[in-house]
């Protein structure tokens, strides 16, 4: 599909963020393109048909952050089609070690429940973890729903009178490990938090300035936590219509080779067909270093400093693989007594997310591991089975579709990926924790690797950027391109993963960054 029109604003990427920063455009007034690689917008937020019909994730079902970033009601994304099912509990903690499993659910009073009767000693610890650091929480979440200014952040903090600040503080200083460690001293709750938080990342949670990765557990008691009715990408189709009810346009199975720039400010970018896109604004949402690097055409000289800073900052190498399967029926988490499923109020099979933990010793040493081009004999997994709250997701043959996401698979995996037998391995080692006949019921499976997610979803050496500075590090504007979403060439912006507030389907950085342009698009129009 070709388009020879000039446009105000051309957005490189059809990811959520990519689209949410369009809309937001677009129902300005602006006249705006979004230009994708692939035959279909969505990104590593889509949901895909395949395995026998059945709809597959991409990446993680679970949405939570975009639920409080106002992003929903403001492009009235329910008008077009996005429904969600609550999903409660949010996550179980399953412990590789075979120790009992507990639930985090919304509620506070249940996840206490739950701890008491897998983890009696720390349910004090849990309530007085809520306590301190949900301000901190709640903090974060208000300053995510705009770009970091001193001046804004400052308002919040007024009408908060500080609540948050101490602990904002402490927390941006200090490593996920060390921050836990103050309130718990069972190994799970300490991995189940560095788990969904800075492993997520692609870090160990003893790396420095990873403190935020810790509230994790609380933010699930603010932030409810759903999947759309139909698979992830259900929002991002949603996001789409409401762009081209707008009047934007979406350009799919068509890459951007070069952005240009002429006059000291980007032009406009030129399609591998040879079609030349020329706009007022540019705004790239991949990685970063692929940006300045691979795609923007030889920099002005005030540019150039910032192109090579990036030019030479190490690449990303893949961290996440993702499993999918058609299956029998789902698994039944080993450990989970009866009189535990009966105490909190739910049933055996909750469809939730299953995390299994490794210690924070095996979770220090993953990146020995990477190095060495293996992955971690016992790796963080995060395991679910939409099917089980959504069955419109399930194929035709077999009633439920199961999807295990591996974290820490390098991409220079030793030997290869097209002759590896380590899918084969993580589901024997997820089949150890669950009751028999798993295995047995599994009908066909899929990978979703780092080649594929180069191949596929335009992500080098199959790693996701994920800005991962917290908000302090964005309220000062460092690596303003990531946190303010100019760029050192004027007319470029940045939004997408890599930019504040970073990973997860939050529509964050989209939004905020459309915010920016429009200021910069009004201010020139004046």
């Amino acid at each position: 599909m070709t388009d020879d029109r000039r446009h105000d604003v051309v957005i490189v990427g059809g990811g959520h963020n990519g689209l949410t920063c369009a809309t937001y455009l677009a129902r300005a007034g602006f006249d705006v393109a979004v230009v994708e690689a692939r035959e279909t917008v969505g990104g590593c937020a889509s949901t895909l048909d395949m395995l026998g019909g059945a709809r597959v994730n991409v990446c993680n079902c679970d949405h939570s952050l975009i639920r409080g970033t106002g992003v929903i009601e403001e492009l009235d994304l329910a008008a077009h089609g996005l429904q969600y099912l609550e999903l409660d509990p949010a996550q179980i903690m399953a412990p590789w070690d075979g120790s009992p499993p507990w639930m985090l659910f919304r509620d506070v009073d249940r996840t206490l429940q739950s701890l008491a009767h897998s983890r009696p000693k720390q349910v004090e610890a849990y309530r007085r973890y809520v306590d301190e650091l949900t301000p901190a929480a709640e903090l974060v979440l208000e300053m995510m729903a705009g770009p970091p200014r001193v001046g804004s952040v400052a308002r919040r903090l007024a009408r908060r009178r500080g609540r948050g600040v101490s602990a904002l503080l402490r927390l941006s200083r200090s490593s996920c490990a060390d921050v836990l460690a103050r309130y718990f001293d069972d190994a799970s709750l300490l991995s189940g938090a560095s788990t969904t938080g800075p492993a997520v990342w692609g870090l160990p949670p003893q790396t420095p300035g990873t403190g935020l990765g810790a509230l994790g557990y609380v933010l699930r008691h603010i932030s409810p936590v759903g999947r759309p009715v139909g698979g992830s990408g259900v929002l991002t189709d949603a996001l789409a219509r409401a762009l081209l009810a707008a009047g934007g346009t979406i350009l799919t199975g068509t890459r951007v080779r070069t952005i240009h720039s002429s006059g000291g400010r980007a032009t406009g970018v030129t399609l591998d067909t040879g079609v030349r896109l020329d706009a007022r604004a540019v705004v790239a949402t991949g990685d970063p270093r692929a940006t300045f690097v691979d795609l923007l055409e030889t920099p002005p000289a005030p540019a150039r400093k910032m192109v090579g800073r990036w030019a030479s900052a190490p690449g990303g190498e893949g961290y996440e693989s993702k499993l999918d399967a058609v299956v029998d029926h789902p698994p039944r988490l080993l450990g989970l007594t009866p009189e535990h499923v009966a105490a909190v109020g739910t049933g055996p099979e909750t469809g939730t997310t299953l995390v299994m933990t490794p210690t924070m010793q095996e979770l220090q040493a993953v990146s020995t591991w990477t190095a060495r081009g293996e992955v971690p004999a016992l790796p963080p997994m995060l395991a679910n089975t939409p099917s089980v709250l959504d069955p419109s997701v399930a194929g035709q043959t077999a009633p439920h579709v199961f999807s295990l996401e591996v974290l820490f698979t390098p991409y220079a995996l030793r030997g290869g990926w097209e002759q590896t037998t380590e899918p084969q391995r993580w589901l024997e080692l997820f089949a150890q924790r669950v009751e028999p006949g798993f295995l047995e019921g599994i009908r066909e499976t899929q990978l979703t690797g780092p080649v594929e997610y180069e191949r596929d979803f335009s992500m080098p050496r199959g790693y996701a950027p994920s800005f991962a500075g917290g908000p302090l590090s964005a309220l000062f504007g460092r690596q303003k391109e990531l946190t303010r979403y100019r760029t050192d060439l004027p007319g470029l912006y940045l939004s997408g993963a890599g930019t504040f507030p970073g990973a997860g389907v939050s529509g964050a950085p989209g939004r905020n960054a459309a915010g920016e342009i429009l200021r910069d698009l009004r201010a020139a129009t004046a």
